[in-house]
């Protein structure tokens, strides 16, 4: 009898992994989410800055000089568009992710915004 039932364990743990072999995502669909691509757009600083005003300055202060999230005044120094776009979609560490807050368009604009910040 105990040799039925470990065929039985054996057998339901070699089907679900076949199972999850072909429903989990690969790798590259993996990377593929893990890495946002930035929509084409025109910046407009005037939308961006409005745009700032209204999700971040609670955090990173009115003139982005810091405060609970860090300094975002020479941002573009350290970090590429396409890191800070990544980072404002996906959040990090206490920083949400503003992924149906603001539309990717909206966060383009701030991104690119905040990449001329040196």
């Amino acid at each position: 009898m105990h040799k039925w039932i470990m065929s039985g364990v054996f057998f339901a743990a070699c089907a679900l992994a076949i199972v999850l072999m072909f429903t989990l995502p690969g790798k590259e669909e993996v990377e593929q989410e893990a890495k946002p691509s930035m929509p084409e757009v025109a910046m407009d600083a005037g939308q961006a800055e409005t745009l700032v005003k209204a999700n971040c300055i609670s955090c990173h202060g009115d003139q982005l000089q810091g405060g609970v999230g860090p300094a975002l005044a020479n941002i573009g120094s350290k970090d590429d568009v396409e890191k800070i776009y990544s980072t404002i979609v996906k959040g990090k560490g206490g920083m949400p992710s503003f992924k149906g807050r603001l539309q990717d368009e909206e966060i383009a604009h701030i991104a690119m915004w905040l990449a001329e910040k040196k």
